[in-house]
């Protein structure tokens, strides 16, 4: 899957998960603790998390996609192998 079908996918996560938030914001006081725990433990954390991956996730890929040190360095010497 290409980058771009990836942050359509997270975008209509983002925004779907959105809309109860909205409608726990602007809904009665009455009404309100009905779904509150649901938008507190469910659609706030995903709107969090597809936020900062839609913002910051290609420094946590590059960050993955990395080898690790000992891949790196020689065991022996020390020394930082070349690409």
């Amino acid at each position: 899957m290409n980058q771009s079908k990836v942050r359509t996918i997270f975008r209509w996560i983002h925004i779907v998960c959105g809309i109860p938030i909205l409608g726990y914001i602007y809904d009665s006081p009455s009404d309100t603790p009905n779904y509150a725990h649901s938008v507190r433990y469910v659609f706030l954390p995903v709107l969090l998390l597809s936020g900062l991956w839609m913002w910051k996730g290609h420094v946590l890929r590059r960050l993955i996609s990395k080898r690790s040190p000992s891949e790196t360095t020689d065991m022996k010497t020390g020394r930082e192998l070349e690409a």
